[in-house]
């Protein structure tokens, strides 16, 4: 290397230095600008000692409340409702309308219901090759949707299937409304 490359190499650098300077400088507040109360104020709900962390991810949105699910007679009646329930329990999560191609992910879950309609348990029949953590993100929308109604007066087993069809932006829509 010789010594007008070395040369030109320090050069460049200071200067990236003091254009680095100069930009932190347009990011400070002038003094007196704001004061020390520009923290915004805890929210009654939060404790005193939790404001809000900057990048931390936002709040999720509040679950919309569900009226009580319908009493089911049959295997089919059932899983029209879960569905149901799974739009209105997720309305961000979820999309509706034509399904689109490709797919990200199509995990198939089996959920055993107690008589109440409450999950008992969510079996995985079907893990996507990829896109994982759609499974996770089908299991929690079934929880906020439940209880999926009095199961009692069919016949056992009380379980049905269903299958999540996720778009690239990680919403589901619920194929048994595609039917």
């Amino acid at each position: 290397m010789t010594r007008f490359e070395t040369t030109l190499g320090r050069l460049a650098t200071w200067l990236s230095l003091g254009a680095l300077a100069a930009l932190a400088g347009c990011s400070v507040p002038r003094p007196g600008a704001q004061g020390p109360t520009a923290q915004p104020a805890p929210s009654p709900t939060q404790p005193s000692g939790e404001g809000a962390r900057p990048g931390a991810p936002a709040p999720e949105p509040a679950q919309p409340k569900l009226g009580p699910p319908r009493p089911v007679r049959n295997a089919l009646e059932l899983r029209v409702q879960a569905a149901e329930r799974l739009v209105a329990a997720n309305p961000g999560r979820v999309y509706l309308g034509e399904v689109p191609e490709p797919l990200l992910a199509i995990p198939v879950l089996e959920v055993e219901l107690h008589a109440n309609g409450s999950i008992k348990h969510i079996h995985v029949l079907r893990y996507p090759g990829q896109a994982r953590d759609t499974v996770q993100l089908a299991i929690d929308a079934l929880h906020r949707a439940a209880p999926f109604g009095d199961v009692s007066r069919m016949p056992k087993p009380w379980k049905f299937s269903e299958t999540f069809l996720f778009n690239d932006q990680r919403h589901f829509k619920p194929r048994t409304l595609d039917q």
